[in-house]
């Protein structure tokens, strides 16, 4: 916006010297035509090189220095073509050129206050060389003053408005930056889970389960949990043909085989995201069909469809209903249809009891342009800010409007504080004049009243209605219109004119909105009828036109320039300004994303090191044995400690029973007996506080082989867990491991873990603190 003002007040100080110096030279007398131009060319030279230094900058004090001289050169002029023609000339030049300086050096406001200085000793100079023995008028000088303080303030309300408007559209992209990285972490998280659920639990759940097999697969599978685990949180760019990837989903071995009947019509090339999100979710069905289909063949089918791909897997087997399966079984919600929702794709699963199975995925070219579930662009598995497309109207609307609201309240301070000074002024001094003074004063109140109605709507934060700016730009016209042909003859835009320099800002302060095209409109009429008064009371001479025509570009010109840049800033400013604010922005969005998908990354990593990893890494290499009662042991463990963590993101009522209940029943699918009792009103508990309270249970769960209780007690200030296990083996080596990998305790959660032969009890309390705002109650 800077930018913008400094190179608006430089091409209009330029204009109006060129012009109006033009026109200056018109109402010289021959002889002095000469001198006139000696001064006025290096006025324009100056001009020049400051309009070259807008794209070659040179030292300030250059500039300075040239915006110096143009003043200087111009109050030189005055007493070289003397007369009225010549005071009016460089009052029009100076009284610009004040206003520009306000904005060339809008960041260095005594630069353009002593600029303006500068002019008004000139103007003062001039006066006196051209009547010596006269006091020169003051009237030119305040009101030169009253220009360069009203510019000022202009400058400063847009400034505060395009101010209001950065901090404004900095806090809705702090939040939607939250928002991209909180739904970034969920979509990375469900991939996580689903591909845990997929790898280390479902191994680790069934080596838990017993010996009684041939266990030759397992290594080979360990170590490929091992890598994928090491490979999240997200997918390799690039493009994956699923043809190929289908070719490859393991069928099982023994008598856990499923034969693939396979039509595939390759090759179906897709992002790598949705492919292997594809891939990954026919493997986890072709393991369902093994477990619970009841059949040892399926058909796998795959096709091309318009701008994308579909997968289909069905089979003849038991079929179930799918309504029935319970929110905590991973395979369907999370491995098969979550991980297709990540990547912006769909998975449907249909069956009934007898009729078998189908499931069928589909993903679409376009789904890369739409967001998912969560709102944040994806591709690849991680998920991405939205994009600038999307944000730039948002950002421009913000900007827009309150550039437009800072240049309103600007030009209606500016028409108050004209027309109630130098207007007001000029009304009194020459009622003698008008034909009828009535009129005039009629005119006057019109304009107030304009200026206070569209004033309330806007200091109300409305826009002002179509119906009253349209009669409110009537009342504008119809008061230009009786204040110049109630002006007897000779006066229009003299000095007893005291409408013509204020009418149109009135009608810009209700125009701001609208394309310039309007506003020119408007001031073509303004000055069409004046044009017409004059031409209706006498042809005025050359002279007399110049005149005019310098007081025309100084008011009405001026106007319209103003009316150029406000449209410049809303329709070209704002936009540049929403653009840049919107790739910052994403770029903003997307280191945050990245800082936080690899301190996820390292954090879900570090959370395995002490325990699944180790033992991934034993039954992948042979070190462990799964027909060792201590391995399978710790792998229950571990597989029940990663259901309560799939139970972390379900909404819930009681999120706490729930995470127990996921525990509970991996115990029972491990033959163990398990009776759960819950004493008192739930309440909230923080999830860090839900691990502590969690873990040990599950810990008990996992070593127990026969008969266990758990039992939640709620008070109004504590909540307890407790488990007693009958035939428990020993959670020593757990215990340790929980130390080995630094998961500290919370320090107002109490663990009590008692044991009497192969009993054990473990009781882990948490008390509410008091200020924390929970209520247990």
């Amino acid at each position: 916006m800077i930018l913008t003002l400094e190179r608006y007040g430089v091409w209009l100080r330029s204009s109006v010297v060129c012009l109006c110096g033009a026109l200056g030279v018109v109402l010289a007398d021959g002889a002095e035509i000469p001198l006139a131009m000696s001064l006025l060319v290096p006025a324009v030279l100056a001009c020049g090189v400051r309009l070259y230094s807008l794209r070659h900058p040179l030292p300030l004090a250059l500039l300075w220095t040239l915006d110096a001289a143009v003043v200087v050169l111009t109050g030189l002029l005055q007493p070289v073509l003397g007369g009225e023609g010549a005071d009016v000339m460089v009052e029009a030049i100076v009284g610009i050129c004040v206003v520009a300086f306000q904005y060339e050096w809008a960041t260095r406001p005594v630069a353009g206050f002593g600029l303006a200085a500068l002019g008004t000793v000139v103007c003062v100079l001039g006066d006196v060389l051209t009547s010596p023995g006269h006091s020169p008028d003051v009237i030119p000088l305040v009101r030169m003053f009253v220009q360069a303080g009203l510019s000022r303030a202009a400058f400063l309300m847009v400034r505060a408005r395009a101010r209001a408007a950065d901090r404004s559209a900095a806090a809705r992209a702090a939040s939607r930056r939250e928002a991209a990285v909180a739904a970034a972490r969920r979509a990375a998280e469900r991939e996580y889970l689903a591909t845990l659920h997929d790898t280390a639990s479902a191994t680790l759940l069934m080596v838990s389960q017993g010996d009684g097999r041939d266990w030759s697969w397992l290594p080979p599978r360990a170590r490929q949990d091992l890598q994928a685990l090491s490979a999240m949180p997200g997918f390799e760019n690039g493009r994956v043909d699923i043809a190929a990837l289908l070719s490859c989903v393991p069928e099982g071995d023994g008598p856990a085989r499923v034969q693939l009947k396979t039509h595939i019509e390759g090759p179906l090339v897709t992002p790598s995201g949705p492919g292997l999100a594809i891939f990954n979710g026919v493997r986890e069905a072709v393991t369902n069909v093994a477990r619970h289909a009841g059949v040892r063949e399926a058909e796998l089918r795959a096709w091309a469809e318009k701008d994308g791909v579909v997968v289909e897997l069905s089979d003849a087997g038991r079929g179930f209903d799918p309504q029935s399966v319970p929110a905590r079984r991973r395979g369907i919600s999370g491995s098969i249809i979550g991980r297709m929702h990540t990547v912006g794709g769909s998975a449907r699963v249909t069956s009934h009891p007898g009729t078998g199975t189908r499931v069928q995925w589909r993903w679409h070219g376009r789904a890369r342009e739409s967001p998912a579930a969560d709102g944040a662009q994806v591709a690849g598995g991680i998920p991405r800010p939205p994009r600038v497309h999307s944000q730039h109207s948002t950002a421009v609307r913000l900007i827009r409007g309150q550039l437009l609201y800072g240049a309103q309240l600007a030009v209606l301070l500016i028409s108050l504080v004209w027309q109630f000074t130098v207007s007001l002024r000029r009304l009194m001094v020459h009622q003698d004049v008008y034909r009828p003074a009535w009129a005039q004063t009629a005119a006057f109140v019109c304009l107030a009243a304009v200026a206070v109605a569209g004033g309330a709507y806007l200091l109300r934060g409305r826009q002002i209605p179509p119906r009253v700016r349209g009669w409110s730009l009537g009342s504008v016209l119809a008061a230009s219109a009786v204040c110049a042909f109630t002006l007897p003859p000779g006066q229009s835009t003299g000095p007893a004119d005291w409408a013509f320099g204020v009418v149109g800002w009135h009608a810009l302060f209700l125009l701001a909105d609208l394309r310039v095209r309007v506003y020119a409109a408007f001031l073509g009429a303004h000055m069409g009828l004046n044009a017409t008064a004059v031409f209706l009371s006498g042809a005025p001479t050359a002279a007399e036109s110049a005149v005019m025509g310098i007081s025309t570009i100084s008011a009405c010109g001026f106007q319209f320039s103003v009316g150029v840049l406000v449209t410049r800033l809303l329709h070209g400013t704002a936009p540049a300004a929403g653009t840049a604010a919107a790739q910052e922005e994403e770029l903003r969005t997307r280191e945050r994303i990245h800082e936080d998908m690899q301190r996820g990354h390292k954090e879900r990593y570090r959370a395995l090191t002490a325990t699944t990893v180790p033992l991934l890494v034993g039954l992948g290499h042979g070190v462990l044995s799964p027909h060792d009662e201590e391995v399978r042991l710790r792998c229950g463990v571990e597989a029940t400690r990663m259901r309560r963590l799939f139970a972390e993101g379900d909404a819930v009522v009681d999120p706490l029973l729930n995470e127990l209940r996921a525990c509970v029943e991996v115990a029972e699918h491990q033959g163990v007996t398990v009776s759960l009792a819950v004493r008192g009103r739930p309440g909230e508990v923080p999830l860090e506080v839900r691990r502590e309270l969690v873990d040990p249970v599950a810990v008990i769960l996992g070593r127990t082989r026969s008969t266990a209780r758990v039992t939640v007690v709620w008070t109004p200030r504590a909540v307890r867990v407790s488990a007693i296990s009958e035939d428990c083996a020993d959670v020593q080596g757990e215990g340790d491991a929980l130390r080995a990998h630094g998961r500290a305790t919370d320090a107002k959660v109490t663990v009590v873990r008692t044991t009497r032969g192969e009993s054990v009890w473990v009781d882990a309390g948490w008390r509410r603190p008091a200020a924390s705002g929970v209520d247990l109650a």
